[in-house]
């Protein structure tokens, strides 16, 4: 089954905007040296002296913090320009509800604080269903007082934002029986979404209420508070991949949703938000051709938007 849940979050491809020419700053001293902290819940990696930012990083799926740092090569690179990097554990999940939401933002805060780590430079980022967990927290930390960790900015990577999509290509996966795999994943979503909402003809505002984005309705509500906060969508809309792969139309990509989004934000004068589309750049860590992958950041490019304002 998680091989299942695995191909579920590459059936929706969806991104980002145009690309930042800046090249990371470099550190006129040494970079200090960095202590790591393992939990339960996250692993942290940060310098000894006072860090310039603090990066979140939320996995897909199936991924905990050692699957994050095996696909994502950030580490280093932030090490060398004194950022502080938190790797969750916590996975697994296509929405938030207010509980979910309320214990991740006290445990995220209590890392902070903890930590002694600036709550002033905070980015909060993930891939796949970690993006979805990124975007949707971080709107409800930034509305709610009791937290002082509002994220600077925010970003994902080729998240499957719409849940109502979702279903539908799940829809069209069935009534296509292109393989014994796509079945099974997609009666997965059908069961798993019907079950908390039912089915969208009939309950669209369950899924409006917790998706990122519903484009049927163009719904954005869930990130109303993020208007004055940074934004970065990532994603590589290769369709022939995604046709001779997975027999998926354009429309069945998280990257069709993720361009509709970031078009949405943009006419609502949401301030900075950048749509990033990638060519060629997606590759797993075992060398693996896949357009749904961490592989599509240009961690240089990502590190020198954290570090300018």
């Amino acid at each position: 089954m998680k091989k299942t849940i695995i191909i579920l979050f590459l059936l929706l491809a969806i991104t980002a905007c145009k690309n930042n020419t800046n090249q990371p700053q470099s550190p006129t001293e040494t970079p200090s040296e960095y202590q790591d902290t393992i939990t339960t819940h996250y692993q942290l990696y940060k310098p000894t002296q006072k860090a310039k930012a603090v990066l979140i990083l939320f996995g897909g799926f199936p991924e905990q913090a050692d699957d994050i740092k095996k696909e994502f090569k950030i580490l280093e690179l932030a090490k060398k320009n004194n950022i502080a990097v938190l790797l969750s554990n916590y996975n697994q999940k296509l929405w938030l509800d207010t509980q979910d939401k309320q214990q991740l933002a006290t445990l995220l805060q209590n890392a902070i604080t903890d930590n002694q780590l600036p709550t002033d430079a905070i980015y909060i980022g993930g891939f796949s269903s970690g993006g979805v967990v990124s975007l949707l927290l971080s709107d409800f930390i930034t509305v709610s007082k009791q937290y002082n960790i509002t994220p600077k900015g925010v970003f994902i990577v080729d998240s499957p934002i719409d849940l109502e999509a979702l279903y539908k290509a799940s829809q069209k996966n069935l009534a296509r029986q292109f393989s014994e795999v796509s079945v099974e994943e997609s009666t997965w979503i059908q069961n798993t979404l019907t079950e908390a909402f039912g089915p969208p003809e009939t309950n669209l505002d369950n899924y409006q209420n917790n998706s990122v984005y519903t484009y049927s309705s163009n719904y954005t509500k869930n990130l109303q508070h993020l208007k004055d906060t940074k934004i970065r969508l990532y994603t590589e809309p290769d369709t022939l991949w995604w046709k001779t792969n997975r027999k998926a139309d354009y429309d069945q990509m998280n990257a069709y949703y993720i361009k509709k989004l970031a078009e949405q934000l943009q006419a609502q004068q949401f301030k900075n938000v950048q749509y990033i589309p990638t060519k060629n750049k997606g590759y797993r860590s075992n060398g693996d051709r896949h357009p749904h992958s961490w592989s599509i950041i240009d961690v240089e490019d990502l590190v020198a938007w954290i570090l300018n304002d």
